[in-house]
């Protein structure tokens, strides 16, 4: 058993609920309350499932999941602090994996610095030998020859070794170069390997060669100056991806990192401000148009880490976005509690929601400034220098942010429109920890809707009380305490399903084009009930995103810490699976199909409870309910018809 099923048996998800506050009443097996999430305090419509250890609710949120998932949301965790958290409170003892720095370690690091600092020159040296690269950052990016200096930006040769030999006839190894991230290994017979054909070989089994090629290079330092990796930009409009980074190293951690900021320190506490943009040039562009308290956080959504970075040197922060991150669609995919942050090369996700956790929880002042007219930071400074300013003094709170956002182009009048912006900006308003803000957003979206505030806050309503005696963890003097998981059919198929991905991700695209045949959706992370497998099979589509690896080589190389148990107990639970492709994807598709079918079945079941507690008391929203209910019947219908699509096959 993994450790973190052992705390799933170990904990009554009913007693960790109710001790967070929602009062509980029993239905039937199951247990229902008011939502911790949203304001709805009419019909309780957020359900707990003690014997699968979940929950959902059928309000605004339209969230689930189990017990980690809860404490995350409520708390606003991330998946390591709440297993640690919630281990404590098991009794369950978590490994510690990651060694402390030692001497040796730190050595060996500072020899990975010194080869990255060699690499810099030997960029730097192509890129004023090539003069098509060059023209490039004079006349499209205006960059002068100071401000390539002193950023030490470089260009990667056009070739498969050129790095390679280079470093290995000043003496370095190849492994010195495959930790700094300077090479990739892929294994002889990797799927996209014949089409690449990179000449030098390590083994029998392996080759290696330049990870960096025809690409304008950018060195990444942290915060006190030290070399850490490599940002890459095509130079071949192309070429893919568009931005490359170092891969994961010792020295190079992305969500650790923010570029530029070992420059922007100072301006940063000199302003009382930072300042946050999409790219690396960006920050060049602006630093050498004289705003210095901007950093990037290299294509990837802002993490928590990148967070206390800058409240080492600010808490006011301004996220300075490009139309198509900060209008619309973005923002509603932002706010799709279900999608995690996108986290690919050269993409940067805007999570409302979870920017708004990190801003409560330290204490951070966070605003959003949207770029005009579709111009990048760097067209906008060469346009009007003082633009910027005027744009930066603008920024506002990311509630503002969004409710505009999302009324961009929109009839107001519309009383769908109205419904619709509602539920997607009371969510945010409810994450909110401090009173006055709510009610002042409240106020504001009531105000910019042009309804009654009552109609948004709704009426307030006391569920009857559910007390429970806490089950106690200690086991009686004398007597060991068992342990017993209560796996469901759901999580068995979750586990079979995941375990085919892990050992075969290629399947996945597969999978995606028999689902889509299906007329049914590709298979996503909300898919899977339980928190872990949610993360692993993350690990799994970051795994197809990529091409420098094997795909399941990559997996197991990035599969987080805590999850290393899951990852054991799902090679053995599909050992016996038959290996043949086409029968594996067959099998694959039955259990996605059951695992929705299982979760719609459970779901509808509930929400016709739910319904008649809602006609009982009168409330408004039972018709919101009866036409979920439709959409359960209408998609359970249509999984019953592909299941027996396929099983008509055998």
């Amino acid at each position: 058993m993994s450790t973190i099923d052992e705390i799933k048996a170990k904990i009554d998800i009913v007693d960790l609920v109710s001790e967070a506050g929602v009062k509980l009443r029993k239905a039937g097996r199951n247990y229902t309350g008011f939502c911790p999430f949203h304001d709805n305090k009419h019909t309780p419509a957020f359900v707990v499932w003690p014997e699968s250890g979940t929950w959902r609710c059928f309000g605004q949120c339209n969230e689930g999941g189990d017990i980690f998932k809860f404490v995350m949301k409520r708390e606003g965790l991330d998946f390591k602090d709440t297993l640690e958290k919630l281990a404590a409170r098991a009794g369950v003892q978590v490994e510690e994996f990651r060694p402390r720095e030692t001497p040796q370690i730190k050595e060996a690091n500072e020899h990975l610095r010194k080869l990255l600092e060699d690499a810099l020159i030997f960029y730097r040296t192509h890129l004023f030998n090539n003069r098509d690269v060059l023209a490039y950052l004079h006349d499209k990016r205006k960059l002068t020859d100071a401000t390539i200096e002193t950023f030490g930006l470089g260009y990667a040769p056009n070739q498969w070794d050129a790095a390679l030999k280079h470093f290995t006839a000043k003496g370095y190894l190849q492994q010195d170069m495959i930790d700094s991230g300077l090479l990739t290994v892929r294994e002889n017979d990797a799927e996209p390997f014949d089409k690449l054909r990179p000449p030098h070989s390590t083994s029998n089994a392996q080759r290696v060669y330049d990870r960096f090629r025809h690409r304008i290079m950018i060195p990444i330092r942290d915060e006190n100056g030290r070399m850490a990796g490599f940002g890459a930009r095509i130079v071949d409009p192309t070429d893919i991806p568009k931005f490359l980074n170092s891969p994961e190293t010792p020295i190079f951690t992305k969500g650790h990192l923010l570029y530029g900021l070992d420059r922007a320190r100072k301006p940063i506490r000199a302003a009382d401000q930072a300042v946050i943009v999409e790219g690396y040039l960006d920050v060049i562009a602006l630093h050498q148009a004289g705003y210095e308290n901007v950093v990037s956080p290299m294509g990837t959504a802002l993490t928590e880490d990148q967070i206390r970075l800058l409240k080492k040197f600010t808490r006011r922060i301004v996220l300075a976005l490009d139309p198509d991150t900060a209008g619309q669609k973005a923002v509603l995919r932002g706010l799709d509690a279900a999608r995690a942050a996108m986290d690919k090369e050269g993409e940067w996700g805007f999570d409302a929601r979870g920017l708004l956790r990190n801003e409560a929880r330290l204490q951070a002042d966070l605003r959003v400034a949207s770029m005009p007219d579709d111009l990048d930071p760097d067209e906008l400074v060469a346009r009007d220098k003082d633009e910027w300013k005027r744009l930066i003094e603008k920024a506002k709170p990311i509630v503002e942010h969004v409710l505009d956002a999302l009324l961009a182009d929109r009839d107001i009048n519309d009383p769908k429109v109205k419904n619709q912006v509602a539920q997607q900006v009371l969510p945010l308003i409810a994450d909110l920890p401090n009173a006055i803000e709510r009610d002042t957003y409240r106020q504001m979206l009531a105000r910019r809707l042009r309804v009654d505030e009552r109609a948004l806050a709704g009426e307030q309503a006391q569920a009857p009380v559910l007390r429970r005696k806490p089950r106690s963890t200690e086991p009686k003097a004398g007597v060991a305490a068992p342990v017993v998981a209560a796996v469901r059919p759901g999580q068995k198929i979750e586990a079979q399903a995941l375990g085919v991905l892990f050992r075969k991700p290629e399947l996945c695209y597969r999978l995606d084009r028999l689902l889509e045949g299906a007329e049914l959706a590709a298979l996503a992370p909300e898919d899977f009930e339980y928190t872990d497998h949610q993360l692993f099979f993350r690990v799994v589509r970051q795994s197809l995103e990529q091409v420098e690896a094997d795909h399941h080589a990559f997996v197991t190389a990035r599969i987080p810490e805590d999850l290393l148990g899951l990852a054991k107990d799902l090679l053995a639970h599909t050992e016996k699976l038959d290996p043949v492709d086409d029968r594996l994807l067959e099998e694959l598709f039955r259990n996605v199909v059951k695992m929705r079918r299982l979760v719609v079945e459970e779901n509808f079941n509930q929400l016709r409870f739910i319904m008649e507690d809602a006609q009982q008391e009168g409330d408004l929203r039972v018709k919101n309910y009866q036409e979920l209910a439709m959409q359960y019947s209408r998609l359970r219908h249509h999984l019953d018809r592909a299941l027996k699509t396929i099983n008509a096959r055998k």
